[in-house]
């Protein structure tokens, strides 16, 4: 009998892992658009390398496009102690909190900003500012498409402190927004691509029994009960205080354990006093867990959300939330507030719920609690929508598909 030829798959390493997980025609398009810009540079810059989910994006994003043939680098903004107060306070209003900023504070922001330009290797054939951290860098532009990516709400933004920013913003060659509500007025193109989860990451991938347990276990954390979940750093946007009230309610008709689980980010000087204000309202309960894992924690997280019954996602405000996919990926039913891109997630009551109030979210926690069957079925719709509209390569499409217009503009017909 002859032997069969193997399959050769016609993707470059990088994609042939995501056949059979991601949706195919993703894979075709991602895979055109790199044979396009094959030796061609393309720049990433953020503030960060650990914490948060821009960062998380972009750790497996860069390995894949490397792999593909594009030659991709991720570069951060360094800053003093000082800067990064004024950048909190940046985000802080842009997401509508008042905050006071200063001349002399902008005027930081700009010299800091100066002096990482004449760090940074800035030469790129596209170049994606990630966050306004190091938005004034375009005024160092050298050559290339220029484009600044926005993960966070600015729907409601302080009037001020959006058009000191705008200055900057409007010299981009374009605009990137996770959802169409948070697209302001400019006078350049503007994109809409939500983030998205890696599926093949440490955080994402599939656990044995085994790598569980011994992931609780280095925890201290028993599952002798239903835990209640919820990850994300320690931010009074994502209202930890108000996830232990609806706990409280909860535990009043069952017996359940609350876990908040978050990392420390290198640019968010808020978050230790956060902490301490959560873990003081926490009191002594033996069943409230907060843990700060180190930001390499990404099997710990995995499993504290495999193991998790219900994972909440309570924000006030948020740019999109991406725990809420890497939570629907897992199977599970999420309860997320109704606010930034957590509805571009959450089906009400078919992948999860969405809420307004403590007692909302004390209410639908019970409701799952107390019902199986419905959770599984949510989880199951949960995992399905995140594969065909929430995973890395599907952004990387859209990243991809942004420059090649760029490129083409002008065009009523793109081909590739």
């Amino acid at each position: 009998m002859e032997k069969q030829a193997d399959t050769v798959s016609p993707f470059k390493l990088g994609l042939e892992n995501y056949i059979g997980i991601s949706p195919k025609i993703d894979l075709v398009i991602i895979q055109k658009l790199a044979d396009r810009f094959a030796g061609q540079q393309f720049l990433h810059i953020n503030s960060t390398k650990s914490g948060g989910g821009v960062a998380e994006i972009l750790q497996r994003m860069i390995a894949i496009l490397t792999r593909l043939g594009i030659n991709a680098r991720w570069e951060i903004i360094e800053g003093d102690a000082r800067f990064f107060d004024i950048t909190k306070k940046i985000h802080n209003s842009l997401q509508g909190m008042p905050e006071q900023i200063s001349e002399d504070m902008w005027q930081h922001h700009f010299e800091i900003n100066k002096k990482n330009a004449e760090r940074l290797n800035l030469d790129a054939d596209a170049v994606l500012i990630h966050d306004p951290q190091p938005a004034p860098l375009v005024e160092f532009k050298k050559n290339g498409t220029w484009i600044w990516r926005c993960h966070i709400d600015i729907s409601n933004p302080s009037a001020g402190i959006w058009g000191s920013l705008k200055d900057h913003i409007k010299k981009y060659d374009a605009t990137i927004f996770s959802v169409s509500k948070f697209a302001r007025k400019l006078p350049l193109d503007r994109f809409i691509i939500p983030p998205a989860i890696a599926p093949l990451s440490d955080k994402n991938r599939e656990l044995s029994g085994d790598e569980i347990n011994k992931a609780l276990g280095k925890l201290n954390l028993p599952t002798d009960k239903p835990i209640i979940l919820q990850v994300s750093r320690f931010d009074r946007f994502k209202d930890p205080i108000g996830v232990i009230k609806a706990y409280k309610l909860v535990k009043k008709y069952n017996d359940c354990r609350l876990v908040l689980a978050g990392s420390p980010a290198t640019d968010d000087p808020e978050s230790d006093m956060v902490l301490n204000e959560v873990k003081e309202y926490a009191g002594n309960d033996p069943d409230i867990h907060i843990l700060q894992l180190p930001a390499s924690s990404n099997i710990e997280i995995n499993a504290l959300q495999r193991a998790a019954a219900v994972i909440l996602q309570k924000s006030l405000k948020e740019g999109f939330g991406l725990t809420v996919s890497e939570a629907m990926w897992k199977g599970k039913p999420v309860i997320g507030g109704a606010t930034g891109g957590i509805p571009l997630q959450i089906i009400h009551g078919v992948t999860g719920f969405l809420v307004h109030s403590i007692d909302g979210a004390a209410f639908r926690i019970r409701q799952i609690l107390n019902n199986s069957e419905m959770a599984k079925r949510m989880g199951e719709n949960g995992r399905e929508y995140v594969r065909k509209n929430f995973l890395i390569t599907r952004q990387i499409r859209d990243y991809l598909a942004v420059w090649y217009i760029m490129e083409n503009k002008g065009k009523s017909i793109i081909e590739f």
